[in-house]
């Protein structure tokens, strides 16, 4: 039985603390995008960035790194259709791939009438943070990608039941509980461990029919990225790829890939598995704000 555990936030360091004082108070907005709603943060003023969640997760995800972002950014962090607070369409009115995803950011960013930003993504969200640098590339300033799962991988037994044709629709529509929900984020944590809110409400808000036949679809249609790797020299903007030194070897190794093939990539590993920015949020969230005033520098 998994037992619910209290919120614990990082200690900020004394620069981020300083900063936090003049950042301006997060709304949460609703805007239309096609027709379907959109419910995304929006704290801080500056140079916009964007930061995209992973599978299954929400706003929230990033709950450690708006904060100290906020005072010198304005961060926009969105729900992806399906997932979070945001509507729930079902597949026929929503593709729900790695392009319909990229397309619901870039057409958010122009409702903000925002026309650059920096793009942030954490393994799925790294993935769709990816096919808009190489999609639409006059819209992407700067593009961080976390334990991106962009190459080609073997799936777990989880994924595959999940993908299984009949099957996986009725795991995803009724079978899936908590225990299973949790084990997708974390399967070397034991059950008897607390488990952090956060991913408890995730689960809340995954238990809706709506929001399970959103994930369905989404898993079903998401791994095949090999239109995605044949356009990697279009991603042309200055990019980090991060990933946790720690993380298992199939996926550190993708890692390292796709910051060598990447055409500006640099590469950052941390003391971490593969959620840097929440195993390690105040390392990740300094190394992140440097990267991006990198492009507020004067050129020499």
């Amino acid at each position: 039985m998994y037992a619910r555990a209290p919120r614990q936030r990082s200690t900020l360091s004394t620069l981020m603390q300083a900063h936090i004082g003049s950042a301006s108070t997060p709304v949460l907005r609703d805007v239309s995008i096609r027709g379907v709603r959109v419910r995304f943060l929006d704290a801080g003023s500056g140079p916009p960035v964007i930061l995209v969640h992973g599978f299954l997760a929400s706003h929230t995800a990033w709950d450690e790194i708006t904060l100290p972002l906020q005072a010198r950014f304005r961060v926009i962090v969105p729900d992806l259709p399906g997932f979070g607070d945001s509507e729930k369409p079902p597949p026929s009115r929503y593709a729900y791939t790695a392009s319909a995803f990229a397309e619901t950011l870039v057409d958010l960013i122009a409702a903000l009438d925002v026309h650059r930003a920096a793009i942030v993504g954490q393994r799925m969200g790294a993935t769709i943070a990816l096919t808009m640098a190489v999609t639409y590339p006059d819209v992407v300033e700067r593009l961080v990608l976390v334990s991106p799962d962009v190459y080609p991988r073997r799936l777990s037994p989880w994924e595959r039941l999940a993908m299984t044709p009949f099957v996986g629709n009725l795991v995803f529509g009724q079978i899936a509980g908590q225990k299973l929900f949790l084990r997708y984020f974390d399967p070397w944590t034991p059950a008897t461990l607390p488990v952090s809110a956060r991913v408890l409400d995730w689960f809340e808000a995954f238990s809706a029919p709506a929001a399970r036949e959103a994930a369905h679809a989404t898993l079903e249609r998401l791994p095949d990225t090999r239109a995605l790797l044949a356009r990697l020299l279009r991603a042309s903007a200055p990019t980090l790829v991060c990933g946790g030194g720690r993380d298992n070897l199939a996926r550190l190794t993708q890692v390292r890939r796709l910051a060598r093939e990447l055409p500006a990539a640099r590469l950052e590993l941390f003391d971490a598995r593969s959620a840097p920015e929440d195993e390690r949020p105040e390392d990740f969230a300094k190394r992140l704000l440097a990267f991006l005033l990198e492009a507020q520098r004067p050129r020499a």
